[in-house]
């Protein structure tokens, strides 16, 4: 059983807990109803309808453990993060080769980095952790090495 701590704020780990509802409620009764229309259809050795049901059931009880995983594992954000030093819940602004950027570290669960919230887990996110404003960070990613002057915490 997977035991590694969700960071997550109140409202992500609100959206997780709505998910889970929804699969347990909907999704699964639902799944569950198509499966047993296609046993009536007869032979399931040649039921595509079956077999599509079967994998989507994989699927939803597959989410259904993650979900349940992540909600019993979670470790909710302090909103109120230091402004000191970077920290999960931080929104941190860099300075990228005379370009600002500003991110948000979130945990892994909530972070979509084409909207700025990148994971305390990334490469660019781990690197920034603990660091204070004026740091500089060089960062290894796929694409070479980046240096990274963090300009404001907040």
């Amino acid at each position: 059983m997977n035991t590694k701590t969700t960071y997550i704020s109140k409202d992500g780990l609100d959206k997780l807990r709505a998910e889970l509802d929804e699969m347990l409620a909907v999704r699964r009764p639902e799944i569950a109803q198509r499966i047993h229309d296609a046993k009536e259809h007869g032979d399931l050795s040649e039921n595509a309808e079956y077999e599509d049901a079967k994998n989507e059931q994989a699927f939803v009880e597959g989410r259904i453990a993650a979900l349940e995983t992540m909600i019993k594992n979670a470790t909710l954000i302090d909103e109120h993060a230091s402004t000191d030093h970077v920290g999960i819940g931080s929104k941190v602004t860099v300075d990228i080769e005379g370009e600002s950027q500003t991110f948000t570290i979130v945990g892994s669960a909530e972070a979509k980095p084409t909207d700025g919230r990148i994971s305390n887990e990334s490469p660019v996110g781990r690197a920034l952790l603990g660091r204070k404003r004026g740091d500089k960070v060089v960062v290894k990613v796929p694409a070479g090495d980046f240096t990274y002057t963090i300009t404001d915490i907040s």
